[in-house]
Parts: C-alpha cells; sequence; structure tokens
C-alpha cells in the first residue's frame, strides 16, 4: 500500500491505493454514494456493462467487494411471462420424487436422488418381548 492515490471522480484520496486497476479503500472509508452488488440489486439495478470504480477491503485483504457508481447502473430487466412459466415448470421438476411419484414439496436434494423418505426409509426398532 502507498500513501495515497489521485483519483479523477474524487481527486486526492489519501487513504486510498491501487489494486487491481482500481482505487481501493479500507472498510468504511470509501467515499459515500457507491453501492455494493448486494445494494445494487435491493434497489433494482443492475451493472448492464459498467465496470466496478471502486473496490473495498476487509479482513485483512481476504474479503473485498467490488463498488459501483449508480449513475452508471441500469434498471433490471423485468421476465416475460414464458420465462416465468418456464422457471415453474423447472422448480416443479426439481420437487417431483422419481421413486413415488410425488410433489416433495422441496427441491429434491441430487445426492439422494429421491425425497427423504424414499431415500432413508423408516427403520422399524425391534423390541424384545
Amino acid at each position: 500500500m502507498t500513501g495515497g492515490v489521485m483519483t479523477d471522480r474524487w481527486g486526492w484520496q489519501p487513504t486510498a491505493w491501487m489494486e487491481a486497476g482500481v482505487p481501493t479503500w479500507r472498510w468504511r472509508c470509501a467515499p459515500g454514494g457507491l453501492v455494493t452488488r448486494r445494494q445494487m440489486r435491493a434497489a433494482d439495478l443492475a451493472p448492464g456493462g459498467a465496470a466496478p470504480v471502486a473496490r473495498v477491503v476487509c479482513r485483512r485483504g481476504r474479503r473485498w467487494a467490488d463498488l459501483w457508481d449508480p449513475a452508471d447502473l441500469t434498471s433490471k430487466r423485468t421476465p416475460s411471462p414464458a420465462q416465468l412459466a418456464a422457471l415453474d415448470r423447472a422448480m416443479a421438476a426439481r420437487r417431483w420424487c422419481p421413486t413415488c411419484k410425488t410433489d416433495a414439496g422441496y427441491c429434491i436434494p441430487r445426492s439422494l436422488g429421491a425425497c427423504v423418505d424414499c431415500a432413508a426409509p423408516a427403520t422399524t426398532i425391534k423390541e424384545d418381548r
């Protein structure tokens, strides 16, 4: 890390350094107004081809998050009715148990290949009488 970076957007930033070609700050030190991917999705925005303008790092460099300028972002696409119907059919197929031929009500684990009831039937305990 060096002692500051001159940026086009924010001018001289004494606490920033360059990493992967973008200005980088420690956690909670980045300029205001930038959004992470989660904040972008929560605001119904998408990158739309825009590259991240900055980065924030925490946990001694083990965790990082790219930051975008909201002015560069576009609104999320809305799926068509046909796309939504296709997704509903795909999710229904994932819930269908091939063994008992019923809707399990949850996505069947691929590791089991069947619903939990069919994959691990209840074991009977023999009592000594």
